[in-house]
């Protein structure tokens, strides 16, 4: 263990020995190569950062039935899934396609309509100056990069307003179909009611009557004095009786369906509000402003970077060079 000991302190004592020696080759690398790192970050086109900031909406949708859901209140901001959700339809390719063709992006960012990768470098220029991140307080920060400060903001406004716009169609194309069955099944009840109302209409021009008021017409055929309204009386009893049950059956299927009509009524306003309306999704925290200070390169980095990898780089490669020489004076 002591020999082990020993021997690490040997080979420490070596390194800094060696690189001591060597500390003016060291220095003098990584300070050209952090100079000439800090130069080159001149010709790095300058990117600004413009940043918009929302919340999820919680509710997204009005509710017409009288039990109404105090938390999903169009009021109330959206929790962790409402902000998963959006940062999905944030990173979606209909939010890019949108934004893409809006800006034309495929000439801004310089890629030829003639390279057979343009979508794949379009992709990676897209990736590279928009992203989409939920904080931990639960809003979504939209940071947009590019070389002209007011093109920066103007998109990231832009895809803020995009979020209504692509998650209402989103929605649609799963309500509209619900809407349109919910409307024919309505118009079905409508005509069915209609169809009962018209026989029960060529029944009255006979003379048939509701039930309390043929139970009425025998009374009045006791008390008339006159032989004609007798008559006519006798002949309206005889119509009710070959007809009567017929007239009922019809006036209880109409109630019964005008009932349904009235229960249905709540679901079809429902699911044409759900289809029509276009609904907001969001509570916009921050707009993105224009900014008046580049975002990168950050020069200050870029030459710690450079400085340090120059040091390892130079280092290890002098160590390589003097273990090379030992190896080939021991051969």
């Amino acid at each position: 263990m002591e020999k082990t000991d020993l021997n690490l302190n040997e080979e420490r004592e070596r390194l800094l020995t060696f690189l001591f020696r060597k500390r003016k080759i060291i220095l003098s690398f990584s300070f050209i190569v952090s100079v000439i790192a800090y130069g080159l970050s001149y010709l790095i086109t300058p990117l600004y950062l413009s940043t918009a900031i929302v919340f999820p909406a919680a509710s997204s949708s009005v509710s017409f039935s009288e039990q109404r859901n105090t938390k999903a209140s169009s009021m109330d901001f959206g929790e962790e899934e409402q902000a998963e959700q959006l940062v999905q339809i944030l990173q979606s390719a209909q939010i890019k396609d949108l934004i893409v063709e809006k800006y034309d992006l495929m000439k801004h960012y310089n890629i030829s309509e003639s390279d057979g990768y343009k979508y794949d470098k379009l992709n990676t220029a897209y990736e590279g100056h928009f992203s989409f991140e939920r904080t931990r307080f639960g809003s979504i920060k939209i940071d947009v990069l590019d070389r002209d400060p007011k093109l920066a903001a103007k998109m990231a406004n832009e895809i803020v307003s995009l979020i209504d716009t692509v998650k209402n169609n989103i929605i649609r194309k799963r309500t509209l179909p619900a809407f349109e069955i919910t409307k024919r099944k309505k118009e079905q009840l409508e005509n069915e009611i209609n169809s009962l109302m018209n026989e029960m209409d060529s029944l009255a021009k006979l003379g048939v009557v509701s039930l309390d008021v043929r139970s009425r017409l025998f009374q009045a055929l006791v008390d008339s004095k006159n032989p004609q309204e007798k008559k006519e009386l006798r002949q309206k009893i005889e119509i009710n009786s070959l007809f009567g049950s017929t007239f009922d059956g019809l006036e209880r299927k109409r109630n019964e369906k005008i009932t349904k009509l009235e229960d249905f009524k709540v679901a079809y306003e429902q699911a044409e509000s759900d289809a029509a309306t276009d609904f907001s999704h969001k509570f916009i925290v921050q707009k993105a402003k224009v900014a008046d200070k580049k975002d990168q390169p950050k020069r200050l980095i870029i030459t710690i970077i450079a400085a340090i990898g120059s040091f390892i780089f130079i280092v290890f490669s002098l160590l390589l060079i003097e273990r090379y020489k030992e190896l080939k004076l021991k051969s």
